[in-house]
């Protein structure tokens, strides 16, 4: 090592040179004592017993300021700043901001009354008069009264065929802080006559007269409701109504729906609760060879659950209806289970939405139902209830514009006991204003209907709309030879035009397909085997026109059945020819 150091060339000084040679040695000493341990140590297994806590030191802040000892300092250089300011003349003259125009749409002035007075041919009436009465900020009272009469006055009928019919309805409600309650009562009062003689066979003039075709219906209403915000039983309605006729016939129907809503899994089912009560009778017998008797008490108690699933564009609702009937004149007592699953998909946004359902029922047939479907049937209906078992049905809506909307579905259908008017054959006993072959009655059958349903509606702006809708049938019965006065094809179209401000106008056209019903122009005796007429397609066309003095004052005029054509609704019922009827209408508050 001492030589190693000697051979340096440059003179070095001692200190150094001994300081070098010490390190070199450690070194040689240090790396050769490693090379033996690598040779005699072995390796061994460390346990270790204590578990690691680590510790976070004190830390302390620095107190005393450094100082800089460089050898090269610079002292800051005072800087002082003027503006050499020169006045400028200047010709801007500043001016008022403006705010810009808006064009506000003119505010639709809102009345709580309106009356409605109109005459026309055919000695026709139309009168109406709505009012509601805020009594304060929870409470308001609501009345509606509804007159349309005409004397009659169709060619070529032998009987009268005037009708009027009138209704009053009532109601109150109040809107609380927790729950909101109404009442509802109501009186109608309406006159029909069984005007459509068969043309054979041939009475005489004596005998026509001796025909008394007149009837009046009677009707009266009671009903309520209540609803809670915050309770599991969210609300429920009861509704009561009677009606007669003025061949004391009898009927009271009540319906009571509570309905409760329950919190599972972050999902909301509702359950609705109903039961339909119907009882009565008619005075007059079902068969007039048996003189059998005609009443009817029937109760249906049922329980529809359903839950509502939302899921992004999916809306899906999973239910399901579960009816007990009892049928207490027949001792029939049945049980039906309905499903009621509907299911909506959006495809494209609002462009194309998928939907689709499967649903069924329990329908009630009623007096009232029957005589607001057809005024002219006889009071010896035998009720009973449709069992509609399901509805399947699949179609696409949506928007194709801001303009244009549509809605297309298909549909197939089965019902048990569908009620069907039919004409009911002239009775060899006359007792009756009915009993001519001038009336109608029910009879029920298995029908499965497989449909199609097109709808187009344009809004091209604010102050035009038209609709189109067209739908098509085609039924398959199990006992009956037709599905008896059901049409197969059924075309609409609604127009709604606001030409001025003053001028507006309207249209609704009615197209109606074939029907076929049983031929009453058969002879009284012997009974002869039943035949089928068919009954033609019709077009009604209906349009309005009005004029607006102000905000208050209007008048307009009406044509009904423009097409002036005489057809038949009902079999030997026809309809009145060209109607014009003019009238005003004025708003106000009080």
């Amino acid at each position: 090592m001492f030589r190693y150091c000697k051979k340096l060339r440059r003179p070095v000084r001692s200190e150094i040179i001994l300081f070098l040679c010490l390190s070199v040695t450690i070194v040689s000493n240090t790396f050769a004592q490693e090379k033996e341990e690598e040779e005699t140590i072995e390796t061994e297994r460390v346990v270790i017993v204590k578990t690691y806590t680590p510790t976070i030191s004190d830390a302390f802040k620095v107190k005393s300021t450094p100082v800089l000892n460089d050898s090269v300092t610079q002292k800051k250089k005072q800087l002082r700043y003027s503006i050499f300011s020169v006045p400028v003349a200047s010709t801007f003259t500043p001016a008022k901001g403006r705010a810009a125009n808006i064009d506000r749409p003119k505010k639709i002035p809102l009345y709580d009354n309106y009356a409605t007075l109109g005459f026309g041919n055919f000695t026709s009436v139309l009168a109406e008069f709505y009012s509601n009465f805020q009594i304060n900020r929870t409470d308001n009272m609501g009345l509606y009264l509804h007159h349309n009469s005409s004397q009659g006055g169709i060619e070529d009928v032998a009987l009268d065929d005037k009708f009027y019919n009138t209704f009053l309805d009532l109601n109150y409600t109040s809107r609380t802080k927790d729950f909101t309650y109404g009442i509802e009562v109501g009186a109608e009062h309406q006159l029909y006559n069984w005007y459509g003689l068969p043309e054979t066979p041939v009475l005489t003039q004596a005998e026509i007269d001796a025909i008394d075709p007149q009837q009046n219906y009677f009707g009266a209403k009671l009903g309520g409701k209540l609803q809670f915000d915050d309770l599991y039983f969210k609300r429920a309605s009861l509704n009561y109504r009677y009606f007669g006729d003025a061949l004391s016939t009898a009927e009271h129907h009540a319906v009571f729906t509570p309905t409760f809503e329950f919190e599972v899994a972050d999902e909301l089912i509702t359950t609705d609760f109903i039961i339909d009560y119907l009882g009565g009778n008619f005075d007059r017998p079902l068969n007039l060879t048996l003189q059998t008797p005609n009443d009817f008490s029937i109760l249906n108690l049922g329980i529809q659950p359903s839950l509502v699933v939302l899921r992004d564009n999916l809306t899906l609702n999973l239910g399901a209806a579960v009816f007990y009937s009892i049928d207490s004149q027949n001792n029939d007592n049945d049980f039906f289970i309905y499903p009621k699953v509907t299911a909506s998909y959006r495809l494209l946004d609002e462009a194309v939405i998928a939907y689709g359902g499967l649903e069924g029922g329990l329908k009630q047939n009623t007096y009232r139902d029957a005589v607001q479907a057809n005024p002219y049937v006889s009071p010896t209906l035998f009720l009973t209830t449709t069992h509609n078992q399901f509805d399947a049905y699949i179609g696409l809506k949506g928007k194709i514009s801001d303009v244009v909307s549509y809605n297309f579905r298909g549909g197939y259908a089965s019902e048990n006991d569908k009620a069907l008017f039919v004409n009911n054959r002239p009775e060899i006993l006359q007792l009756e204003g009915y009993d001519f072959g001038n009336s109608f009655s029910y009879r029920y059958d298995d029908i499965l209907t497989l449909s199609g349903y097109g709808e187009l509606n344009f809004n091209i702006n604010k102050k035009f709309k038209l609709g189109v809708s067209a739908e098509y049938f085609s039924y398959n019965t199990e006992d009956e030879q037709e599905a008896w006065n059901l049409p197969d094809l059924k075309v609409a179209a609604l127009l709604d035009y606001q030409i001025t401000d003053q001028w507006f106008a309207g249209a609704q056209l009615f197209y109606v397909g074939e029907r076929k019903d049983i031929n009453t122009s058969v002879a009284f005796s012997p009974p002869t085997p039943e035949t089928t007429i068919t009954l033609d397609t019709y077009f009604d066309a209906n349009v309005n026109l009005g004029y607006r003095f102000n905000d208050k004052l209007s008048v307009f005029v009406k044509g009904n059945n423009l097409a002036g054509e005489n057809y038949e609704r009902w079999s030997n019922f026809p309809v009145q020819g060209i109607q014009v009827l003019g009238g005003i209408t004025y708003k106000f508050n009080y």
